[in-house]
């Protein structure tokens, strides 16, 4: 008897938060402390919390003074004001998940829709949300409720978070037929969503499955309910100790999955005793084994025990009279070119007998009449049940692969991933989980997809990034497509865009100057909008800003070089460093009087220049490059004239390129600060064809 665990079993996050706090406020708290019902759906808990000193009270009332802890299931907004009228200390436990559903059916009560919860009306969670509504929410819990119910304007619907995601579509699907103005959350944890679709694909692969938790956990009950759905025998426990070995008599695989409240001890402690029980089955069964000798008849499905693997054959001890052999022909539905790709010796296989006795007295054995056998009514129950099952490729064959389930199953290259695989080559010899999508077993014919397989992974990782993703969190990504105005980052499941603004502090024309396509980079989440499904991103969020602490770069006075990167009408602008662009004012270019800059300078060009003004906090620096130049005599101005060419200037939108000349330090100081308003960027010019970021 072989045992599995399935994956996600025991506390979710909810429940040893709750847990932590409870521990947290025994060891700290002097005072009094109290749950408010059980603080978990585990006894076994709640009594080693109770020697903690914790004690369980149904009602508010019923606390004359101390501290209250709010279970992870939660309460309606009354029990917070009670608690602060008795003056009592409240420790919030409530999960996360469900805090996010009372908080949205408050909103939608508020808003105008009848709030319509999907879940159990009796359990706790449910009441407490229902308090957030002001009591005026309705609980449905099956879509034969929601089909009763009347008409209505507005509807927003959300979920308890155990809730089972195929009975909450059921039920959304009805409800918005019954109002024409419908808003749905799906508040599932995807925690327990992910532990019940755990559970019932384990539930479909093995004898017997044990579901451990608390007998009036509606969670495990849950997931009781979901692996006997599958048709396996499914047994609820709360302890190893109510486990019948009648349940595991002549099982060879056993499931075990628990609830979110059910603590890791007890898990161990039920796998332990099923290895105890497996020990004692294994040595009963190797006794009858060596005591007996089995009678075969042709047509026979039997286990045996690989003892020999040659070139063209494999020798199996399944407990005849003597060994049996494998042809090759017979070791799998698919080509092979040895039976050491197979088999190992001290392998357990299942054969059919083909021959109990050929010409040299040997048993003739099939492995792939035997898996074919068995593979067909799994093939047939996996297309109704929408299993997922597994095989080997075998090869690669004109317009897909080949695998081996048993029987030989095609893949279309179309159905192997998401996307287009250049070289399927790789695949041969990877076990693939895939749906079966066509089954015919007259026509000896199978028709597998991966695809879809990933494609439900994709969905699920999804939902789980759009639960977690939120403004402000620094994440990783891989640059997936590049446009005119940035690049989308998949940031695993969901695509953001990463506009060309956020990429650096300095200007870029175009994302393929500082990304290419596949690149893994670190992005910061500058917006969410989850109604909408976008995700605004941004590099230059997490990269230092040029711009701090330039004046201990930067000083008046300095000398520095720099490329010319741009020409304007009053100017040239000049790169310092990548994002810190200074401006030579006209006036600044030159010792002789010029009608335009590119008369003195060209992009592109390597100029020296004198700093004569930071300011940090405008992000601007002014240099001088006639400063520098060997100084010419200047003919002398008048100073009327030199205030009328002033008084000129300062009117104008934009500085006359010729001014600026023998103007003395406080006219020029108000005659850059007057350009300095003007020198903002220069629209980019837009390309009518140029792809544009969706509304």
């Amino acid at each position: 008897m072989k045992t599995t665990l399935a994956p996600k079993a025991g506390f979710c996050f909810g429940v040893k938060r709750a847990l932590d706090l409870a521990m947290h406020t025994a060891k700290e708290e002097e005072k009094k402390i109290y749950t408010l019902g059980p603080l978990i759906h585990s006894p076994q808990v709640v009594e080693d919390l109770s020697r903690k000193g914790l004690k369980v009270v149904q009602d508010i009332e019923d606390i004359p003074e101390g501290v209250i802890i709010v279970r992870s299931h939660g309460v309606g907004p009354e029990v917070f004001v009670r608690a602060g009228e008795k003056g009592l200390k409240v420790i919030d436990a409530t999960c996360p998940f469900v805090k996010k559903a009372q908080e949205l059916a408050k909103k939608l009560n508020e808003q105008g829709y009848q709030v319509i919860v999907v879940g159990d009306k009796e359990h706790p969670e449910v009441t407490g949300i229902l308090g957030w509504t002001g009591n005026q929410g309705i609980v449905v819990e099956t879509p034969e409720q929601a089909e009763s119910m009347p008409a209505m304007d507005k509807i927003g619907i959300i979920s308890q978070t155990t809730q089972p995601e195929e009975n909450f579509n059921k039920i959304v699907s009805v409800l918005k037929e019954k109002a024409a103005d419908t808003i749905t959350y799906n508040t599932i944890c995807h925690a327990t969503r992910d532990r019940q679709d755990a559970a019932v694909e384990l539930a479909r692969s093995v004898d017997v499955m044990i579901v451990v938790g608390g007998k009036n956990s509606a969670n495990t009950q849950k997931l009781a309910r979901l692996c006997a759905d599958t048709g396996t025998p499914t047994y609820h426990i709360e302890t190893a100790g109510e486990i019948n070995r009648k349940w595991l008599s002549g099982m060879e695989l056993v499931g075990i999955t628990a609830g979110a409240s059910t603590p890791d001890w007890i898990i161990e402690e039920v796998r332990s005793y099923m290895e105890d029980v497996t020990s004692q089955e294994n040595e009963k069964m190797q006794l009858e084994e060596a005591l007996s000798v089995k009678e075969l008849r042709k047509g026979d499905i039997v286990r045996g025990v690989v003892v020999q693997v040659g070139d063209d054959e494999v020798l199996v001890d399944v407990g005849g009279k003597s060994e049996g052999v494998i042809p090759m022909r017979e070791c799998s539905c698919c080509d092979i070119r040895s039976p050491k790709e197979m088999f190992n010796v001290g392998d357990t296989v299942e054969v059919a007998v083909i021959r109990v006795q050929d010409d040299e007295g040997k048993i003739l054995l099939s492995k792939r009449k035997a898996d074919a056998e068995k593979a067909w009514d799994e093939l047939a129950q996996a297309v109704t049940d929408k299993n997922v099952v597994q095989g080997v490729v075998m090869e690669v064959v004109k317009g897909g692969l080949l695998l081996d389930v048993g029987v030989q199953a095609f893949m279309p290259a179309s159905l192997v991933e998401r996307g287009y695989v250049e070289d399927l080559s790789k695949y041969v010899g990877e076990r693939l989980q895939a749906r079966v999508i066509e089954v015919k077993k007259e026509s000896r014919k199978v028709i597998l997809s991966r695809k879809a397989v990933l494609e439900e992974e994709y969905s699920k990782k999804r939902a789980a990034l759009w639960e977690e993703i939120e403004e402000g969190q620094v994440r990783k990504g891989t640059v997936r497509r590049m446009t005119n105005f940035g690049a989308f980052v998949d940031l695993g499941g969901i695509d953001g865009l990463l506009h060309v603004s956020e990429m650096a502090w300095y200007r870029v024309g175009h994302p393929s100057e500082i990304l290419k396509e596949n690149d893994e980079i670190e992005v910061f989440v500058l917006g969410v909008d989850k109604e909408n499904e976008k995700v605004s991103l941004s590099l230059k969020k997490i990269i230092p800003n040029p711009w701090d602490n330039i004046e201990q770069k930067y000083s008046t006075g300095q000398v520095v070089t720099g490329k010319v990167v741009r020409l304007v009408p009053f100017g040239a602008f000049v790169e310092l460093e990548p994002g810190v662009d200074a401006l030579v004012h006209i006036s600044q270019l030159s010792q002789k009087r010029i009608g335009t800059p590119g008369e003195v300078v060209s992009v592109g060009e390597q100029v020296t220049a004198k700093v004569i003004d930071v300011d940090s906090e405008k992000h601007k620096i002014s240099l001088s490059i006639k400063e520098l130049a060997e100084k010419e005599p200047e003919a002398h101005q008048p100073e009327a004239q030199q205030d009328e060419v002033t008084e000129t200037v300062l009117q104008e939108d934009v500085p006359a390129p010729t001014i600026g000349e023998g103007l003395d330090p406080e006219t020029h100081k108000k005659l850059m600060e007057k350009v300095e308003e003007t020198a903002e960027e220069e629209p980019a010019q837009v390309n009518p064809n140029e792809e544009k970021p969706a509304e």
